[in-house]
């Protein structure tokens, strides 16, 4: 793979970086910068690690585009999901401008925007094969197959060159919406010349084809005719071609349709709104109602497919959702398969709901769900139409990505041609040159509740401490201008030990933190030493003692 450092003249280079979605799955962002103009394509969130504890959500961190933000041209979705475009509300709002995408990509990034107050983002709606001029790039938008509606892989053209950006894709024969792949003008594209191929890796090690959407069409069709009572799917809710082909197996078989999950309900609702879901009239029930219908006659749509813990299908299992209690008849598909890391949540979500006696089907079991991600031999489909350059295998984690590279130099493309990206490393190329540029700021920026990067390493290192050793509080009230100790000391346990039978180890804690106040001044401008004094002494003995190591909080009040 290429390590050449080669600097490519100033005028003429365009320059690529990835922001997010290489080495990892999600987080995709992704900047073009030519001479003075930039656009950026996708800004997407991937779910938190479990040692990030309370986390919701990690964006990309922009550093890099704040200092450019008015250079940015336009924003370029390629489809819907949240690693695309689960970011932009925190995005947008720091860095502003004109955003691009077909009508259900929008659609989703508006409800985002509405949701959090973002206002002002002006944005033009396009359809597959529409060409968009930002600046010095002009950008036209393929129709490619994937598990959302509007999907589209976008040709990007500089004077540097013309660059394809896959987006996530499969070449689907059969679709659900009877839009295939356009991989007519893939060809075209490849025919004039393609400087660099920016390709999706997650399935690459895959050999083969992926499955056909229809396949699972056919399943959930078999299992609303086994079905006795209600049917409950989780999924994706913004897998709407899926969600439209459930439903209309649900109305065949005489079932009315009810969404449950935030998510699920607002996505459907714009779906809905836009023309891209359709549920004839009557059909459509609020989970209110849902005790006035037969069981046979209900189909349930909710989210929670990857466990999470606020998520409908979890909460059902539960028994913590305040409308719907699983049901030893309820039939439960779980059509989705798990990211990597949500695999345990997931096992307990299903062992609860067999505990509880339903019926589980999920796509260890049966044919629930395809992947959305192009196999070994689409990806050679779409090397071998696009006949680029230089390749770039980007979303995937770095086995993936390696693995591509490895495919495309089966392909022809030569190693030096071949670049794995670096999160935040820049790659600069034109006709005649591939190298490598700088190094930028990147990295996660966590969102816990409306705060926003304000969570880091200590924060995150204090919430491992806490969750794994529990917090010992020392409180002691001081007269500052007498600097004699008024009360206390008193100690207070929180997920250390139980007190009630451990009393003597709270009992001979008070003690010493008495002894070392006796044997300290207690001036004001003595606390800090005094605290650290506490925290040290404190953790000594209860680590000697029971070989634990609590948090340990020393606080002195002015009385």
């Amino acid at each position: 793979m290429s390590t050449n450092t080669t600097q490519v003249k100033e005028a003429s280079r365009l320059r690529i970086v990835a922001l997010g979605g290489v080495d990892e799955i999600g987080k995709n962002m992704y900047v073009f910068e030519y001479e003075d103009d930039i656009i950026v394509v996708d800004c997407g969130s991937v779910f938190p690690k479990e040692d990030m504890l309370g986390v919701d959500l990690v964006i990309p961190d922009i550093s890099y585009l704040l200092g450019k933000k008015d250079h940015i041209r336009g924003y370029l979705f390629t489809h819907g999901h949240e690693d695309h475009v689960g970011a932009t509300p925190y995005i947008l709002k720091q860095a502003p401008a004109h955003v691009y995408g077909t009508k259900l990509t929008l659609a989703l990034v508006d409800l985002k925007l509405k949701e959090y107050r973002v206002d002002n983002i002006p944005m033009h709606v396009v359809e597959p094969r529409d060409v968009v001029q930002l600046g010095q790039f002009t950008c036209q938008f393929i129709h490619v197959s994937h598990s959302i509606a509007g999907a589209c892989a976008i040709a990007i053209t500089c004077p540097a060159g013309t660059v394809i950006f896959s987006g996530d894709f499969k070449v689907d024969y059969t679709p659900i919406d009877g839009y295939v792949t356009d991989l007519q003008t893939f060809a075209r594209y490849g025919e004039q010349g393609v400087m660099a191929f920016l390709c999706e890796s997650t399935n690459v090690e895959r050999p083969g084809y992926t499955m056909s959407e229809l396949k699972v069409g056919e399943t959930f069709e078999k299992m609303f005719a086994q079905a006795e009572g209600r049917v409950i799917v989780a999924m994706f809710a913004s897998n709407i071609h899926r969600m439209q082909m459930i439903i209309d197996n649900a109305i065949r078989y005489g079932r009315r349709v009810c969404f449950i999950g935030r998510s699920m309900v607002n996505v459907s609702r714009v779906a809905m709104g836009i023309g891209e879901l359709q549920i004839p009239e009557g059909y459509l029930i609020d989970m209110d109602v849902l005790d006035q219908y037969p069981d046979n006659e209900i189909l349930v749509m909710t989210t929670g497919s990857q466990g999470e813990p606020m998520a409908g299908l979890t909460r059902m299992a539960y028994a913590e959702h305040r409308k719907l209690q699983i049901r030893q008849s309820d039939m439960v598909i779980i059509s989705a398969t798990p990211i990597p890391g949500n695999e345990k949540f997931i096992s307990r979500v299903i062992n609860q709901l067999y505990r509880l006696g339903a019926q589980v089907v999920y796509s260890a079991m049966a044919e629930v769900h395809v992947s959305g991600h192009a196999c070994q031999e689409e990806l050679k489909l779409l090397h071998a139409l696009v006949r680029p350059k230089y390749f770039i295998p980007i979303h995937g984690e770095y086995r993936m990505m390696w693995q591509h590279a490895i495919l495309a130099e089966s392909m022809g493309v030569p190693s030096q041609n071949i670049v794995i990206p670096e999160m935040g490393q820049v790659i600069e190329m034109n006709e005649s040159v591939l190298a490598l540029g700088e190094q930028v700021p990147v990295g996660g920026v966590l969102v816990d509740g409306l705060g926003v990067g304000d969570v880091g390493n200590v924060v995150l290192r204090d919430r491992k401490h806490l969750s794994q050793d529990g917090l010992v509080i020392a409180v002691m009230a001081i007269n500052r201008d007498e600097a004699r100790l008024v009360s206390g000391p008193d100690i207070v346990s929180r997920g250390f030990i139980y007190v009630k039978e451990n009393e003597d180890i709270i009992d001979n804690t008070q003690e010493l933190v008495r002894q070392i106040l006796a044997s300290q001044s207690l001036e004001g401008d003595n606390w800090p030493e005094l605290k650290n004094i506490i925290k040290d002494e404190v953790h000594r003995f209860i680590f000697e003692k029971i070989k634990r190591n609590p948090m340990i909080l020393p606080i002195i009040l002015d009385v």
